[in-house]
C-alpha cells in the first residue's frame, strides 16, 4: 500500500468507535495485535501507513527518533530545533536558508520557502516542511500546492511522540486535505488521508465512510483495501478481512502487507494451510528483517 517504501513496519491502529468497535491500522510487522494501545498513537501509525512515502527507510520503524517537537505550526520551525537525522552541516544550511527567507521579499521568498521544504523534507522535518509548503501555497494556491503541505503534515503526524502534537498536527493535515477536496473532490489519494486523520478525530466514523467512497469510486484503491481489512480484521471480521486482503494481493500480488496480513487474516478464519501460504509468500518476495521475524513468529503460531 501507500506507494512503496521497500520497506515494512505493520504497526496498529485500534480505535473505538461508538461502543467499541477498534480498528487496526499497521507500518512495520512489529506485532499483529495490541488491543490496549491508546487511541492517539494507534491513530499516528494508522497515519503513517498511508502517508506518502509508506512508512519504510524514512521512518526505520523508529518515531520517536524522527519525531522533534514543532512549535505550533502558525508559527513556523526554526532550523535550531533539533533533530536527530540532521547533520551540523545539514543544520547550518538551513539557519541560512531561514536567514535568507526572513528577508526575501515576492517571488524569491517563495523559493526559498520551496526550498526550506525540501531540505526539511530531506532530513525528515516534516512538520516544517509542510509549514513552509503551506507558505507557498497560501501565496500561489491550488490543488497540488495544498496537497504537498498537507502531505508533509500528514507524514509528521504519523510521527507524533505526543497527543498534543498528534492533535495539532492532525489538525492541519485535515485542514490542508480539505483545501484539496475543495480544488478537486476527485482526488481520492488527499480523500484517503483525510478519511485516516479524522479516524483520530472527534469523528472517526466519517473518516469510515470516506474510505468507503474511495473505494467505491476505484474499487482497486490499495489503501483504501487494506485499511478496510484492517478495520474488518480488528473489529472480529476476519472473514470479511480475508475478502479485502485477498482483493488488495489481487491488485498488487506484491503488496507485502497485504500478504501478510491475509495471513493473519486466515489463521483467524481457522484456515491454517492457505494462511501458511500467504504468509510464505509474503516472506519469499521482502528481506525486511522485520517483517521476517514477524512472519516466522506467525508460522510458528499455526
Amino acid at each position: 500500500m501507500a506507494n512503496g517504501r521497500s520497506s515494512f513496519s505493520p504497526q496498529l491502529l485500534i480505535l473505538i468507535l461508538a461502543a467499541a468497535v477498534v480498528v487496526g491500522l499497521f507500518l512495520l510487522p512489529k506485532g499483529v495485535v495490541k488491543p490496549k494501545e491508546g487511541k492517539g498513537e494507534a491513530a499516528r501509525d494508522a497515519a503513517a501507513t498511508s502517508a506518502p512515502n509508506g512508512g519504510g527507510p524514512n521512518t526505520n520503524g523508529s518515531k520517536t527518533e524522527a519525531s522533534s517537537g514543532p512549535v505550533p505550526a502558525s508559527q513556523g520551525v526554526t532550523a535550531q530545533q533539533p533533530h536527530t537525522m540532521a547533520s551540523a552541516e545539514q543544520r547550518k544550511g538551513l539557519n541560512t536558508l531561514v536567514a535568507r527567507y526572513r528577508t526575501a521579499q515576492g517571488a524569491a521568498k517563495l523559493t526559498v520557502a520551496t526550498d526550506l521544504a525540501k531540505q526539511y523534507q530531506s532530513v525528515q522535518r516534516f512538520d516544517s516542511a509542510g509549514y513552509y509548503y503551506e507558505q507557498v501555497a497560501q501565496a500561489k494556491p491550488g490543488e497540488q500546492a495544498w496537497k504537498r503541505a498537507a502531505d508533509q503534515y500528514f507524514e509528521a503526524y504519523s510521527f507524533a511522540a505526543t497527543e498534543e502534537r498528534a492533535k495539532m498536527l492532525g489538525g492541519k493535515a485535515r485542514e490542508l486535505y480539505e483545501k484539496v477536496l475543495k480544488q478537486n473532490p476527485q482526488n481520492l489519494d488527499a480523500k484517503t488521508n483525510l478519511g485516516m486523520a479524522l479516524m483520530a478525530s472527534e469523528n472517526p466514523v466519517q473518516g469510515i465512510m470516506m474510505l468507503r467512497e474511495v473505494l467505491a469510486a476505484d474499487p482497486k484503491n490499495e489503501k483504501a483495501l487494506y485499511n478496510l481489512g484492517i478495520l474488518s480484521l480488528q473489529s472480529n471480521q476476519p472473514e470479511k478481512a480475508v475478502e479485502r486482503f485477498q482483493e488488495l494481493v489481487k491488485v498488487n500480488p506484491k503488496n507485502v502487507n497485504g500478504l501478510f496480513y491475509l495471513g493473519v487474516s486466515l489463521a483467524q478464519s481457522g484456515k491454517k494451510e492457505a494462511a501458511r501460504q500467504a504468509f510464505l509468500k509474503a516472506k519469499s518476495i521482502s528481506n525486511d528483517p522485520g517483517l521476517l521475524t514477524s512472519v516466522n513468529e506467525e508460522l510458528q503460531k499455526l
